[in-house]
């Protein structure tokens, strides 16, 4: 209504007297004179409300529309940047395989695969006598691994591990097992320059630990471009089930060492040759059944072992 929304009821009440005045023919000058004044009036006053009202939405509407154009945009959280990931494809020969101070056979192939994206590991490592067969051993073997590095910090890494041992064709009755399964943890410390590696091996077919220490350092040959890789490594076991279908089982124990140094030499910006040398040697290795006396574990020999193998990269 619009004597509500001005606030002056006189409005229509005056519009009425004058039609009234109209029609009985009665209204005088002065009246209509008075009546056009006060309608002249009112409605300046109503003109003057309507006004303001504008200019105010108006000045609220403009600043909306400089606090939105003048209002710093949001940059966008920029995603996550995936981690690095390659395969290395090496092909390798080695002269002698020794496994923890034990000859387990002569000149063998021994090829790999490894996927690395980020702080994981993944691989198959593989060995195929060449020569010089133990008799029983399986032919070939072949080991899944993995491996993912925990950062504590620039000096000090965790890394949780397995391997998985493979011999398909192992002779069971020869005492020798199809597959074991090794869960592993290495703490890897670095002191200047050399970087120790305690690890700890679980072998839960075997059932039994393997405590191994592991030091390493590289020197640098800059006018070679190359460098030499040195390592050396004790650690020692004890198994008490060594030996698969067999009543009451078998226990072996034993210690090991390793020395050896490595060079690598590249070949184009994503591949290298290796080439190396170590020595290693078991002692203190025994089997023992039940109640019979130990036996010495005539395959823990010290042997030299020369290694050959082509890291490409992709």
């Amino acid at each position: 209504m619009p004597s509500a929304w001005c606030g002056d009821p006189c409005f229509i009440g005056s519009g009425r007297r004058l039609a009234r005045g109209l029609l009985v023919g009665k209204l005088h000058v002065g009246s209509l004179r008075g009546s056009l004044a006060h309608l002249t009036k009112t409605m300046k006053q109503k003109i003057n409300v309507i006004s303001a009202c504008v200019a105010l939405i108006s000045g609220a509407l403009s600043v909306h529309a400089q606090t939105t154009a003048t209002a710093p945009a949001v940059a966008p959280v920029p995603a996550a940047a995936a981690p690095s990931s390659s395969w290395v494809i090496t092909p390798a020969v080695a002269s002698q395989y020794m496994f923890r101070g034990a000859r387990l056979g002569g000149p063998a192939f021994e090829p790999s695969v490894e996927f690395d994206s980020g702080n994981l590991a993944i691989g198959v490592w593989a060995n195929t006598p060449i020569s010089d067969k133990v008799p029983g051993q399986s032919d070939p073997e072949v080991d899944p691994y993995g491996s993912y590095t925990i950062t504590v910090n620039d000096a000090l890494n965790v890394a949780p591990g397995f391997t998985w041992y493979n011999y398909p064709r192992a002779t069971t009755s020869n005492g020798f097992y199809k597959g074991t399964f090794e869960p592993n943890l290495a703490v890897n410390y670095t002191v200047g320059s050399v970087k120790l590696t305690p690890k700890l091996y679980y072998d839960v077919v075997l059932k039994g630990p393997t405590y191994e220490l592991t030091a390493a350092f590289a020197v640098p040959l800059k006018d070679a471009g190359t460098e030499l890789d040195f390592t050396a490594t004790g650690g020692t076991f004890k198994l008490t089930d060594a030996a698969a279908d067999t009543t009451p089982s078998v226990k072996n124990w034993g210690n090991y060492w390793l020395v050896g140094v490595s060079a690598p030499f590249t070949v184009t910006k994503d591949s290298k040759i290796i080439l190396g040398f170590a020595y290693t040697e078991g002692s203190g290795n025994y089997t023992k059944q039940g109640s019979a006396p130990k036996v010495l574990n005539t395959a823990a020999v010290g042997r030299g072992v020369v290694t050959v193998s082509y890291a490409i990269t992709y």
